[in-house]
């Protein structure tokens, strides 16, 4: 007798298989049980009917307790009231392990709560299809940027300089010299695509910033494409086929995901369309003043509220192009023909979930990038290497950074950007 995974079923109707699996609810209405099967490929349903079954059997369905571990034995068949479209009529059950005072019941608990109990979250099937979702965008990016030329390149994760300062840096003692958790690989990208062309980076990185929000992790996975040749145009372009790219897999290889977590795949389609609208920092400024927001001036970075708004005057994510440069990282273009913006834009997604895209030209001119440098206080010696780059065969260059968790939050449609990640990370459970 085959031993089979859930989310194969549909290839074995009408046969007896086995399947190992876990318990992860349970009803009974008379003489017959009904279990709710999970076994980490999906979720479906196992009958068992008292008359089809041994007393014994019978007696040891109506007692399994939630996420005890079985192996069930029984016939495939179809059925067309559940969105899965298969269930198993039981035959046998043996139990492997049993589970007794599961915290995680039913009834509602809070995101501290659960993410106390991540461990244990995993396994509802809301955080299963999220971290099908995870893997799917993971699988695909890879493909996209190897399709497209790319080579994955790894940065260091401990630094011993910053890409856009030092507040916001978890600092360590290397060996008596200060070093860095990676705030962002971007710098040395930058190096790596003069010596490769079109690269990209997929990595951790690092906020030292006591955010609480439904947006923001301390610990994050970036994807930090760099590619010499390249402006900021060209780089909007790679931008937004990247994250049509993204939504359209999903589309395609995580439908029964999608349907347990009550996705509207219509709104996902409409963000598979391209081009992507893009409005100016300035105009963008001038169409909240226009709508009643008072508590934003020229020159001030955007809050969650600005961008909820932005975003929802289009109907797909929009690129907000050229912000100031005084709130804006050392590294970027200055404008060609005006001193206080740079060559840079932000993906803003639709629905309210914020940037999932920072990107920017990146400055090449030697005296420019140093006097920035000065200006930011940073220390000079330990960005040699960086202003090398200009000195040695520079070349104009673009570059951007895809948030990872962000951007499942975004796709999944979920509430919480901590429901992205599998673990919490330490830095994401102790911080304030």
């Amino acid at each position: 007798m085959e031993q089979i995974q859930i989310i194969d079923a549909k290839n074995h109707v009408g046969e007896t298989v086995k399947i190992g699996a876990w318990v992860a609810n349970k009803r009974s209405s008379g003489k017959i049980s009904f279990l709710q099967l999970r076994d980490g490929t999906a979720y479906f349903q196992a009958v068992v009917v008292k008359s089809e079954v041994s007393e014994e059997v019978f007696h040891l369905a109506k007692e399994l307790t939630q996420e005890t571990s079985i192996i069930v034995t029984g016939e495939i068949r179809e059925d067309t009231r559940s969105k899965f479209g298969y269930e198993l009529g039981v035959k046998e059950i043996e139990v492997i392990g049993e589970s007794h005072d599961y915290p995680i019941t039913p009834k509602e608990h809070g995101v501290d709560f659960l993410m106390d109990h991540r461990h244990l979250w995993l396994r509802s099937s809301q955080q299963h299809a999220i971290m099908l979702i995870r893997n799917e965008v993971i699988r695909a990016t890879y493909e996209f940027f190897n399709n497209n030329g790319f080579v994955k390149v790894d940065p260091p994760i401990l630094t011993g300089s910053a890409p856009e300062g030092t507040s916001d840096l978890f600092e360590t003692n290397y060996f008596d010299h200060k070093a860095y958790l990676s705030q962002s690989g971007q710098l040395y990208m930058e190096a790596a695509a003069m010596a490769l062309g079109k690269v990209f980076s997929f990595g951790p990185t690092f906020r030292a910033e006591k955010s609480k929000t439904r947006r923001h992790l301390i610990e994050f996975w970036m994807i930090e494409p760099e590619m010499a040749f390249m402006h900021q145009e060209d780089s909007l372009e790679v931008q937004e086929q990247y994250v049509a790219y993204l939504v359209q897999n999903v589309l395609d290889n995580c439908d029964y995901a999608l349907d347990v977590l009550g996705r509207d795949k219509e709104i996902l389609k409409n963000y598979t369309k391209l081009p992507y609208p893009r409005i100016s920092y300035d105009d963008a400024i001038e169409l909240l003043k226009k709508n009643g927001f008072d508590d934003i001036e020229w020159g001030e970075d955007f809050g969650s509220p600005h961008e909820t708004f932005i975003a929802n005057s289009f109907d797909r994510p929009v690129f907000i192009l050229n912000y100031p440069k005084a709130i804006k990282p050392f590294y970027m273009k200055p404008h060609p023909t005006r001193e206080d913006v740079v060559i840079c834009a932000d993906l803003i997604a639709p629905e309210g979930y914020g940037e999932i895209i920072g990107g920017s030209e990146r400055a090449t001119d030697y005296d420019y990038l140093l006097e920035q440098i000065r200006e930011a206080g940073l220390n000079e010696e330990e960005y040699s290497w960086y202003l090398d780059l200009r000195k040695y065969g520079t070349v104009p260059h673009s570059g951007f950074g895809l948030g990872l968790e962000r951007t499942i939050t975004f796709i999944a449609g979920i509430d919480h950007v901590r429901e992205a990640i599998p673990f919490p990370r330490l830095l994401n459970r102790i911080y304030p």
